[in-house]
């Protein structure tokens, strides 16, 4: 496994897999890399013959208050866990190599409308800061597939929705969440939990089971839904900053049965704010 650290050499790699014709695989990420992601590289394997991993803690995602410089970098744990799945190369760096000129004066790239609501509303210029990585990534390592997951509901369907917008020729693959026993979906942010969190933690995605039911099996109003699960959740300790009984496509406030439904929901419990989604 190549670990390669400029521009130059990525290219270079790439170059010589495109002479070969072969087809190329692209999984980025921002590192503390568990089981979830993992399984990406699994199914990118599954689709080309070459696969490449970013490790890239981008900081133009983050916001004013939250955990850039306490956001785990576990680089040689990350490096180890890749070599074991035959990765054949990872790329990682440097913020200086992603925004040469800082993050005042970077072209950004920005999708409509997708992220003004859920994490969106909470979090101003995060998908910006998302679209705007992945599209420089996407034009640096210009892969044929590109896999990311489906916890990150919204920025998958964001990413999809740029990657139709600037024509990128790269297939987007969703890959289901990858979860504990327990239920709880898997999240570089869940080792923050205490042990008492933990414990509450699958409560998140029982309760979209619950909400997943009643929408099946009830002609209980939408809205109705929602307020109900929100008051579960925050009876268990947790705060919840949505839970929204969304329409796939557009991600707005679904209104009837009929249209395809994502449940999408994230809660803080303590400190660390918790994500899932449920398709109905």
């Amino acid at each position: 496994m190549k670990i390669l650290t400029t521009i130059d050499s990525l290219r270079a790699e790439i170059a010589s897999w495109r002479k070969a014709g072969e087809r190329i695989a692209f999984v980025p990420t921002m590192g503390n890399l568990h089981q979830g992601h993992l399984r990406l590289v699994e199914v990118a394997k599954q689709h080309a013959e070459r696969v490449i991993v970013s490790i890239f803690v981008n900081p133009m995602q983050f916001g004013a208050n939250e955990d850039l410089d306490s956001y785990p970098r576990t680089l040689d744990d990350d490096c180890q866990a890749l070599q074991q799945l035959q990765t054949d190369a990872v790329f990682t760096p440097t913020p200086e190599l992603i925004y040469p000129r800082g993050l005042s004066e970077q072209t950004f790239v920005e999708v409509p409308k997708l992220g003004d609501h859920h994490c969106g509303a909470s979090r101003p210029g995060h998908f910006r800061g998302v679209s705007t990585v992945v599209c420089k990534l996407f034009n640096l390592v210009q892969p044929d597939i590109a896999c990311f997951g489906q916890k990150d509901y919204q920025q998958l369907a964001i990413i999809r929705q740029m990657v139709e917008d600037l024509s990128f020729p790269i297939k987007i693959i969703g890959v289901p969440t990858e979860r504990a026993a327990d239920g709880l979906a898997l999240s570089s942010r869940n080792g923050y939990l205490s042990a008492e969190q933990r414990a509450k933690a699958p409560r998140l995605q029982q309760v979209l089971q619950q909400v997943a039911t009643q929408i099946k099996t009830t002609d209980a109003d939408f809205r109705s839904i929602e307020a109900a699960a929100k008051a579960q959740l925050e009876a268990t300790g947790f705060k919840p900053d949505y839970l929204t009984i969304s329409d796939r496509s557009s991600l707005l406030p679904a209104e009837h049965r009929q249209q395809p439904l994502v449940i999408l929901a994230a809660a803080w419990l303590g400190k660390t704010k918790l994500l899932d989604n449920l398709e109905v």
